[in-house]
Order: structure tokens, then sequence, then C-alpha cells
């Protein structure tokens, strides 16, 4: 990940209703939620939602896909393991057996490949 797109994804964080819509779909997993769902959830009028989830998609932290006159947003949760991958990369000084592993498949094999048993 190049540092611009970390300072670019904090950015779109910045705000504390994105930071919560965030959160919430992270909770929620692949099977994310409808926009009417998550203005319910954290009580955001739909056209101040709109903007925020406008900006998150434009981000890549969200992706979007038209389920009729609806639209369910999810976490791009191979993206945000991608950050946190970048975030630690230098951890311990390089030797991560001392701070364990942040790799997006030690932390959730299920992001990166939904189809993944995770027994």
């Amino acid at each position: 990940m190049k540092k611009i797109t970390a300072t670019t994804i904090f950015e779109s964080l910045s705000s504390g209703v994105r930071l919560d819509v965030y959160r919430l779909l992270v909770k929620k997993g692949t099977e994310g939620m409808v926009a009417g769902e998550i203005g319910s959830t954290l009580d955001v009028p739909p056209t101040n939602l709109s903007f925020h989830l406008k900006t998150l998609t434009h981000t890549g932290l969200l992706t979007v896909e038209q389920e009729g006159r609806f639209q369910r947003y999810r976490a791009n949760l191979p993206l945000m393991l991608e950050l946190i991958a970048y975030l630690t990369e230098e951890c311990c000084g390089g030797n991560l057996e001392q701070c364990g592993d942040f790799s997006a498949h030690a932390v959730c094999p299920q992001c990166i490949d939904p189809s993944s048993d995770m027994k």
C-alpha cells in the first residue's frame, strides 16, 4: 500500500459518522447491510448517510451492490487488512515473531477467501 492511499483512508474515517458506519459494516462481515438499515441502526438521516456512504465507497473502504431498489453496502475487509499490514509491516523492528502475525490470512482468512473454512 502506498502512503497516499493510507492517508486517504484515514481521512475518510476521520468523521465520527463514517467511522461508526464502517465499524458497523465490519461487524456485519460479508452479509453487509442496505442503506436504510444502516441509517436506522445509527440514527442518521438518509441525506446525511448518503454523503458518508459515497465518501467511504469512493475511498474503497465499502463496496456497494444493487439489490432491486436497495443498495447493499459491505466493508472491504481485504483493504482493511492491507491497511493493518501497512501499519504493522515494521512492527518490532521487522521482527514479526515478537509481535504476532498481522497478515490478512492469519488475521481473517474468511476475509480473503469467503469460501475458506474457519474451523
